[in-house]
């Protein structure tokens, strides 16, 4: 009997070709021209250069098979939607992003940590008012990563120095129950001279509502018959946070 050449199996020609093109698509980073690995060019260029991905590949190092660290990073922003609702994620979702673990999840929790906790020593050293991006973001890594209203406040002194900041209220996610009477306590037990505010809007938007803009005339109106000034509020959510007193509210 004749032997004849068993006909090759279609899918498996079209799974080697697959795999031979997902190949010849990855490059390990360290393939990359010089002068476009993130490690270098934030180097070469600042930090500031680099995109949210380019940023959290150099956070994770390495990639996993077949995906080099940016492309990890950008499939984990898309999940994500973004570094907010990555750095928002509990322990649980964060851990169940493809290719990160508990031991990343610690690592980012401690840069959080360190980031606000310099933010602070930066407001400490001097004038709020003359640090507004400063300002801004210590108020954003303290409040955004909420699912819940948080009315929160910068007690400053007479030379607009922080003399505390304080969680005050914490409401659901429709809004926080804001009460003048223990802001002024807290602000007397300061002893301040000067308050900014901030709460956190969890659905993301920064657009102030009308009972915001009433809220912020009620306690500028209240704490001024004592002489303490509301210098500004600001309204955190995703992207920049808004100033209520560059808007002309206060």
């Amino acid at each position: 009997m004749k032997d004849t050449e068993e006909p090759e199996d279609s899918n498996s020609e079209k799974s080697r070709s697959d795999a031979t093109t997902d190949k010849e698509k990855f490059r390990s980073i360290r393939e990359w021209p010089v002068d476009e690995r993130p490690r270098e060019r934030l180097l070469n260029r600042g930090a500031a250069a680099l995109s949210d991905a380019e940023l959290l590949a150099i956070f994770l190092r390495t990639g996993i098979r077949g995906r080099s660290a940016v492309d990890l990073a950008r499939d984990l922003l898309t999940e994500f939607n973004g570094l907010v609702g990555l750095m928002g994620a509990s322990q649980k979702q964060f851990c169940e992003g493809k290719g990160i673990g508990q031991a990343k999840y610690v690592q980012l929790q401690a840069v959080l940590e360190m980031s606000s906790r310099y933010l602070h020593a930066v407001l400490e050293r001097g004038d709020p008012l003359t640090s507004p991006t400063a300002t801004r973001h210590y108020l954003k890594t303290r409040l955004y990563n909420y699912p819940h209203e948080v009315f929160a406040g910068l007690f400053l002194d007479t030379r607009h120095r922080l003399i505390a900041y304080e969680e005050l209220f914490h409401g659901t996610i429709d809004g926080a129950s804001v009460y003048p009477r223990e802001i002024i306590r807290r602000a007397l037990h300061h002893n301040a001279a000067a308050l900014i505010f901030a709460h956190n809007h969890p659905s993301g938007a920064t657009d102030p509502s009308q009972a915001d803009a009433r809220l912020t005339i009620r306690l500028r109106e209240a704490l001024a018959l004592l002489d303490i000034k509301v210098l500004d509020h600001f309204i955190i959510g995703d992207g920049e946070p808004y100033s209520l007193a560059e808007k002309g509210f206060i």
